[in-house]
């Protein structure tokens, strides 16, 4: 791992072909054999936690990592602080980092709140004058009080977690790395560690940000990267990504169609299981394991091109509406009118208690608002092949004025695990109108009397 220091460069970190390999043993004297060549063969196998994995983040770039659980998010952001050596590959870091990782690692219990401050500050290169002057401004951020002149192990852990992410979030890094630190504590605390990110972003610095929150990555990142199983899927906008992320959720992986091969016959779907072909599908009176089908969907909307569709096929959304105040199919909504969604969905499988979904979103790719059947428990409880069902939503426009992107979904759980049958994500763009937009993204709706006092 090198360090420059040539402010020039535009790179703040590079990353290039990082692999990190575990070792695993079933026995504990099977590592101490081989270690001494005792034996000839190799008694461990190999756990790759990351593979040939390669991006760069440039200066005042804000870059997210998303993935699966296992899928080498931490194992990355502990490479690149210098808490694990990879296997091969290399980083360069270009600037001082601050991590939130593992929140006071480097603290000692036995020593006080104040003295691990200056620990932390000197293990992080900063001189005793220089804490000092960050010491004020430390103290209130953690706000807990006398109890800094105590020793950590009296604590509690909100305590502890208050201190330590106030030591790293105060020591003015040039590159911040963030591991789902920015919910710790309690709400109000919270909310000084979003607005100390939101205050590091506009000063330009550069922030690596991992989290399973894909509302703040889709609010917070210019770009993102997908990992699975530690290889790198994909780069991009935070909203394509974000969608990809999705699919990876239910096992579905269309991120090299190259490698996916199919037969005249059969198919492998993405839990490798073979299944049969649209034609034998049919004939056999369900519907393929594989993608959803790409039909047309009923409806006087202009469908968004880059409309993200997906599923196993079980079910199909085959018509989609939305109906104003008026009853007339409009996808043009009056804030704080009441409007209706309508989704058809045909079934091609005997299926328990499928969930039908919308959501919407605004531009950038944040969920805004939705729900599904099971949740309004207006489910129903068992469908068979050829049936097809109507589904209205009706709800109130609370949102601001601006342009929406709504989705839709059918889901459920197939012979025990969860499915989904169908998803088109960002299928139609609403506009919604308003004569008063307040502040934030829906209204209120406040009613307000004044009168002299």
């Amino acid at each position: 791992m090198g360090e420059s220091k040539t402010g020039a460069d535009s790179i703040a970190l590079d990353v290039s072909h990082l692999t990190k390999i575990y070792r695993l043993y079933d026995r504990p004297s099977d590592r101490l054999r081989e270690s001494l060549g005792i034996v000839k063969k190799k008694l461990s196998r190999d756990l790759y936690a990351l593979q040939d994995v390669s991006f760069t983040v440039r200066r005042g770039e804000t870059v997210g990592i998303i993935g699966t659980n296992g899928s080498g998010k931490s194992t990355i952001l502990k490479i690149i602080t210098g808490v694990l050596s990879p296997t091969s590959g290399n980083v360069t870091v270009n600037g001082r980092i601050s991590a939130l990782l593992e929140l006071g690692a480097g603290f000692n219990m036995e020593y006080t709140g104040i003295e691990n401050v200056y620990l932390n500050g000197t293990m992080m290169g900063f001189s005793r004058e220089e804490i000092d002057a960050r010491l004020p401004e430390i103290l209130r951020f953690a706000d807990i009080g006398e109890f800094v002149n105590q020793p950590c192990k009296t604590y509690s852990s909100g305590m502890f977690v208050r201190l330590a992410f106030a030591v790293a979030i105060n020591i003015d890094p040039e590159i911040l790395i963030v591991d789902e630190a920015l919910s710790v504590g309690d709400v109000f605390f919270q909310a000084k560690c979003y607005h100390k990110f939101e205050e590091f972003k506009s000063k330009g610095k550069t922030i690596l940000f991992v989290s399973h929150d894909l509302g703040s990555i889709s609010r917070y990142c210019d770009r993102v990267v997908v990992l699975n199983n530690g290889v790198k899927k994909a780069e991009g906008g935070p909203k394509e990504m974000v969608d990809l992320y999705k699919k990876l959720l239910v096992h579905i992986d269309e991120s090299f169609p190259e490698e996916q091969e199919e037969t005249a016959d059969t198919k492998e779907d993405a839990e490798g299981v073979n299944v049969p072909s649209a034609e034998q599908g049919a004939a056999a009176g369900s519907a393929p394991e594989t993608s959803a089908p790409s039909g047309e969907i009923a409806g006087k909307f202009v469908k968004n091109p880059n409309t993200v569709e997906y599923g196993n096929g079980l079910a199909s959304i085959t018509e989609v509406r939305i109906f104003d105040e008026n009853g007339l199919e409009n996808y043009t909504v009056r804030k704080g009118a009441e409007f209706r969604i309508l989704m058809k969905v045909a079934f091609h499988a005997e299926l328990e208690s499928p969930i039908v979904a919308f959501t919407i979103k605004n531009l950038q790719g944040l969920e805004l608002a939705g729900t599904n059947t099971m949740i309004e428990r207006a489910s129903v409880e068992r469908v068979h092949p050829g049936e097809s069902y109507a589904f209205t939503f009706r709800q109130k426009m609370d949102l601001q004025g601006g342009e929406y992107l709504f989705s839709f979904g059918c889901t459920g759980f197939h012979e025990g695990d969860f499915r989904v049958y169908h998803r088109l994500y960002d299928l139609i763009n609403v506009t919604v109108f308003s004569e008063k937009n307040a502040v934030g993204i829906y209204d209120m709706n406040s009613a307000v009397t004044v009168q002299k006092a």
